[in-house]
């Protein structure tokens, strides 16, 4: 894959120039666009900007959110010719930092799951993975250094599974969503894919306005002496599939392996009934948030989206209500749970890429950690034997996105040098 620290080291070291950085993804995504189809735009005459931290960084915008000149499209025929006026908030982010938006990523229709053309670019019979398909598969097939996405349930850190890439979901508005299509206005979070977890955290750091996120010196650590790490296996979310299993196994004994603590836990009782509020909160809110698409073009909505917010229509205000109040109580009980370990590690995904185009995967060992809003990491570095990536969450408690950056990274590297 494409390291953004190494094109900015080679930018720095004078070796290529921002604007020859930005052109070589150009041409990268010229050679393999056809055998991804990650886009939905491509400004083919995108400039770099010489200064700002992400000078020289070519970015794939995730198609529901704001590029100024580009259409937003949303994975609707209702939007065709939706041309944002203005940047999203997280797209003038990135150009204050230098970065420079190259075009819009494919995205499932209003981020939920009805699938898009978008390839995995480890086996064009699988899926890449949604509702981000287009932002996981662009970093995953070497296209791009850096992406955006957003995750409702599962929609980065899945997607970032199947296609083998780094990605962090952060904090709960820690990155502005003004300018983003909102599907579940308590749940939606931007998120970041990258080559790596160093790389993640520069990113993260440049776009946040938080330097003490980067990495020391952008390297992970190599020893785990001082780690304190829970093995959840998130019982209530169902079994995981073999190569999920496989993953988890692996990580654990790589990390052990370099002295960290790692210890099997058990989630409060209020963490497994938050889990069980997650798709009353998403249904609810999105019926409202897609009032007008729904009410006047119904019959442009893809069927699965359509058949969930016809289900939607009837979720009463006091079931809603409800649901708000368990995921209040289960945030509570998180700071207490998780304040006992540095990070938990679990599952990002029920296990590889599925074969075929026509599901996205399942999100259910990500709704949690969306609903509770804490930071989660998805660390590559598995494959199974079919050669198919297949990573393992990170999570840390809310507000904690420098220790899961540190964590991460030690599992990084853990499962590289073992592997």
């Amino acid at each position: 894959m494409l390291s953004l620290l190494d094109l900015l080291r080679r930018i720095d070291a004078g070796q290529i120039s921002p604007q020859s950085a930005v052109s070589h993804c150009l041409d990268l995504i010229e050679a393999k666009e056809y055998t991804v189809r990650a886009f939905t735009h491509i400004d083919t005459h995108a400039a770099a900007s010489t200064e700002g931290p992400l000078r020289g960084i070519a970015v794939g915008v995730k198609d529901i959110i704001d590029v100024a000149g580009m259409v937003t499209g949303m994975g609707s025929p209702i939007y065709r010719d939706n041309v944002a006026r203005a940047d999203a908030a997280v797209t003038a982010l990135l150009r204050r930092a230098g970065g420079s938006p190259i075009g819009k990523t494919t995205t499932t229709a209003f981020a939920f799951l009805d699938p898009t053309e978008t390839l995995n670019p480890h086996n064009p019979a699988h899926t890449p993975g949604g509702s981000s398909a287009g932002s996981a598969a662009a970093v995953g097939a070497g296209m791009l250094p850096l992406s955006i996405g957003t995750q409702t349930g599962g929609s980065v850190i899945r997607p970032a599974s199947y296609c083998g890439a780094a990605a962090i979901k952060p904090s709960f508005r820690m990155l502005p969503t003004v300018g983003v299509k909102c599907y579940s206005w308590a749940l939606d979070t931007l998120g970041l894919f990258a080559a790596s977890i160093p790389d993640l955290a520069y990113a993260l750091a440049a776009l946040s306005e938080r330097p003490d996120l980067r990495l020391p010196d952008d390297r992970a650590p190599d020893s785990g002496g001082d780690l304190r790490i829970g093995v959840l296996m998130q019982d209530f979310a169902g079994a995981p599939e073999d190569d999920s299993a496989a993953a988890l196994d692996a990580a654990i004994k790589a990390i052990e392996a370099r002295g960290a603590s790692v210890t099997p836990v058990s989630a409060p009782e209020a963490l497994a009934a938050a889990y069980g509020v997650h798709g009353v909160i998403q249904d609810y809110e999105s019926a409202r948030a897609l009032a007008w698409e729904y009410d006047a073009h119904r019959d442009q909505l893809p069927p699965i989206l359509r058949e969930t917010l016809d289900a939607a229509q009837h979720v009463p205000a006091a079931a809603y209500d409800d649901a708000r109040r368990t995921a209040h109580h289960a945030r509570r009980e998180a700071k207490g749970f998780m304040r006992e370990y540095d990070a938990l590690i679990t599952f990002a995904s029920p296990g590889s890429a599925p074969e075929g185009l026509a599901v996205t995967g399942e999100s259910r060992f990500n709704r949690l950690w969306t609903l509770l809003g804490v930071p989660t990491v998805n660390v590559p570095g598995f494959r199974n034997a079919a050669g198919l990536p297949v990573g393992v969450q990170i999570v840390t408690g809310f507000g904690s996105d420098d220790k899961a950056l540190r964590v991460a990274a030690f599992v990084e590297k853990a499962l590289h040098a073992r592997l």
